[in-house]
């Protein structure tokens, strides 16, 4: 999951605050394996602006996951996040890239915590384009690129949990997220209820900064992920914003539709064969 966000949270960001514990790393309660899924991103009136294909290949302990969305006006959103999950989750790598016109600010972040090196090619409002590069120290708990799956693995009455992203500004900058669950709502499957988690995740920015953010407008709007519970949790939906300042986006699952001559030829095939 940005959602990576969903991302940078700057592509899929925002966890609730009140009394957060100290930032730790999430222990693994349901180890990530082989997936490949497809994803649907859209406005929150329902209009599709892109289709999401997510696959994420074991190897060992360390896991690559890779999310790319194709937007219907050409843009493109690829996130690549690799992590190990030996114990609890710990990023080793993460590179995101946002270019086209959804994206008013092409972004190309990548993140190296070997080196706790990261670096931001990005368009200033000139048009020029910049990098930026921090060698940063970076702590065990960063959730690039894991926030879909660390929620799979928070408990939902466990305290607020904190982490820490990096996110550009457009200099890449380290801030805390603050997870928190909010009870459950309903959804349904053909027909059949079911509860969801609500988490809602908020970026503290801290400092002098996070002081002055919302009172100059600046404060990033929170992230809402749903989560479907049990033995093997699952990612429902996400509400957040894809980039800073950007619009709320709904990210959800989606499954494959078939031609409805498809339909016809197969039921035609096997009537010819009696």
């Amino acid at each position: 999951m940005g959602v990576r966000l969903v991302t940078i949270l700057l592509i899929s960001a925002c966890f609730l605050g009140g009394a957060s514990a100290p930032a730790s790393q999430v222990a693994v309660r349901h180890k990530e394996g082989s997936v490949h899924g497809f994803l649907v991103l859209s406005n929150l009136d329902g209009t599709p602006l892109a289709e999401g294909d997510l696959t994420q290949v074991p190897e060992g302990d360390r896991i690559t996951n890779r999310l790319t969305y194709h937007f219907k006006d050409g843009s493109r959103q690829e996130e690549t996040t690799i992590f190990s999950q030996r114990g609890s989750f710990r990023l080793i790598s993460y590179h995101l890239v946002q270019k086209g016109p959804a994206f008013p600010h092409p972004l190309d972040l990548s993140i190296a915590t070997s080196t706790g090196q990261a670096t931001v090619l990005y368009t200033d409002d000139d048009g020029k384009q910049k990098t930026a590069v921090e060698r940063l120290k970076l702590p065990q708990d960063l959730a690039n690129g894991l926030v879909l799956t660390l929620l799979k693995n928070v408990p939902p009455d466990t305290p607020p949990t904190e982490v820490s992203m990096v996110v550009a500004t457009p200099k890449p900058r380290l801030v805390k997220l603050a997870i928190s669950a909010q009870g459950t709502e309903p959804f349904s499957l053909a027909g059949f209820s079911h509860e969801a988690v609500h988490y809602v995740v908020k970026i503290e920015i801290g400092g002098v900064a996070g002081v002055v953010a919302p009172l100059l407008g600046k404060q990033p709007p929170d992230t809402h992920v749903w989560v479907l519970g049990g033995e093997a949790p699952a990612f429902v939906k996400l509400e957040g914003a894809s980039y800073l300042g950007g619009p709320i986006w709904r990210v959800e699952l989606v499954s494959p539709v078939w031609p409805k001559t498809a339909a016809r030829d197969s039921k035609n095939d096997s009537s010819q064969k009696h």
